[in-house]
């Protein structure tokens, strides 16, 4: 009896202690960022006013040295995005191509006969590279979602050397992937594609098919490939570091800036030089068109020191 007394109030004196214990811990605050690797993306920011400060003969010369190939990746559910966009800043590439998971007969695409998005992705790479890769240095992918300024994009590259390994858009992080958000639009060098497409057909390296026991987006299985050709991802910022290319629409920037900073909604919501938008619907697409490239405000005159003139053909408005 007094051995089960004894261990009784051990048991008691034990889960005491314990209580005590937990409750001082509870209020003891760990400094977990100390531990925390440290990470920073890779930036790249735009040009500074001196590439500008160019020689009035040069400035058509360096105009003409920036050619971008646009693709854009389509399904048939997608056709009305399609079409605005077709409509829209796909006329101020110097060249786009809509490329379909099937043949549709509305409008007019490269077919790719797969649903596999990181397939289509990888087809419409390989297609691109074969036939234009000595008539263009930039090649810019998107989705149909997403509108871009492609002279800010231009702009942007003013300083980038195609010839070097690395492809630019607004970067993420998962585990120790770092990508680039196909949300946001996707550049790459003529380096990266000639890397990209030079890769052999190895599974644990660069799978051809996107055939994995859990579902992986395309721009992760893009950076993996990408990882394994020496080709680095960047993160665009314009010189007040302000990202460039956006993976959400003007109107949900607008409205975070109306709760973060509602002193300064218009300053505070996005760069200046912002290069693309994603998530708009067809309509938005066209109030973009209008707000980019048509409304002028009376008196406010924006003397531009080089101007990227359009394609000889091209019916960019």
């Amino acid at each position: 009896m007094l051995s089960e007394s004894s261990l009784f109030l051990k048991g008691v004196l034990l889960g005491s202690t314990f209580c005590v214990l937990m409750t001082m811990l509870g209020h003891i605050r760990v400094d977990y960022g100390k531990r925390r690797r440290h990470y920073e993306h890779r930036h790249l920011q735009a040009p500074n006013e001196d590439i500008l400060k160019l020689a009035g003969g040069e400035r058509p010369e360096l105009s003409k040295s920036f050619r971008v190939y646009c693709i854009i990746l389509v399904k048939p559910k997608d056709v009305r995005l399609w079409a605005a966009v077709k409509e829209t800043w796909a006329k101020h590439c110097d060249k786009a191509e809509f490329f379909s998971s099937e043949n549709v007969k509305v409008l007019e695409s490269v077919n790719m006969g797969t649903n596999d998005m990181w397939l289509m992705m990888r087809k419409a790479y390989k297609y691109a590279f074969d036939k234009y890769r000595g008539q263009y240095n930039w090649f810019f992918l998107a989705r149909p979602t997403t509108f871009a300024v492609i002279e800010n994009l231009k702009y942007f590259l003013l300083k980038k050397n195609s010839s070097q390994p690395f492809y630019l858009g607004h970067t993420e992080k998962s585990g120790d992937l770092e990508y680039v958000s196909v949300g946001g639009g996707i550049v790459l060098s003529i380096e990266s594609m000639k890397r990209l497409n030079n890769l052999p057909s190895i599974p644990e390296k660069c799978p051809e098919k996107g055939r994995m026991v859990w579902e992986v987006s395309e721009d992760k299985q893009l950076a993996v490939c990408l990882k394994y050709a020496g080709v680095v991802a960047e993160n665009a910022e314009d010189s007040k570091g302000k990202d460039v290319f956006n993976t959400k629409s003007v109107g949900i920037f607008i409205k975070e800036a109306m709760t973060n900073h509602p002193n300064q909604v218009v300053e505070g919501c996005c760069s200046d030089m912002a290069i693309t938008f994603n998530g708009l619907t067809c309509n938005q697409m066209y109030v973009m068109m209008y707000g980019v490239y048509h409304l002028r405000a009376f008196g406010h005159v924006f003397n531009d020191v080089l101007v990227f003139l359009p394609a000889n053909g091209s019916d960019n408005d």
